[in-house]
């Protein structure tokens, strides 16, 4: 019992392709005898023919994966396609890098523990990209005893 036309023209009439075709087993006998269109759109219509599911693809993986992400996870070496330039450019980290540590200068200034005198000096030495991080100000300052004495 060849069924390919019938097949054929109704995933013409569904619009899929002929393997998402799918005959029902028991309404054989009627979808051999259909020979029109017409006569398959009305099994269409019955039921006896349908048309398979198209298959999606999960996107649980990759939600998965955003959620690592978004927690920080996966930035490790082997992640990694840039050079650290690349990734984050000269001049972004060196804003991030000043901005922070003018304001714990400022911070500092706030709670009088360094002079205005101090916090200029300060200042202009982090312009002048002197100190490497915040705890490197604060070995500075204990080093050369800037704090203001109670």
């Amino acid at each position: 019992m060849k069924l390919t036309t019938r097949k054929r023209i109704a995933a013409q009439i569904l619009k899929v392709g002929v393997n998402r075709v799918l005959l029902s087993k028991d309404r054989l006998k009627d979808i051999k005898e259909a020979i029109t269109k017409e006569d398959i759109r009305g099994l269409i219509k019955e039921g006896a023919i349908k048309s398979k599911q198209k298959k999606g693809i999960s996107k649980f993986r990759s939600k998965k994966i955003k959620k690592q992400k978004r927690k920080g996870r996966r930035k490790g070496p082997g992640s990694r396609k840039g050079t650290r330039k690349a990734r984050i450019s000269k001049k972004k980290s060196w804003m991030i890098k000043v901005r922070a540590q003018r304001k714990l200068i400022k911070l500092l200034k706030n709670k009088k523990l360094i002079t205005s005198k101090t916090y200029n000096f300060l200042y202009r030495k982090i312009k002048g990209n002197f100190f490497r991080s915040r705890n490197h100000i604060k070995l500075f300052l204990n080093e050369h005893n800037l704090f203001v004495k109670k």
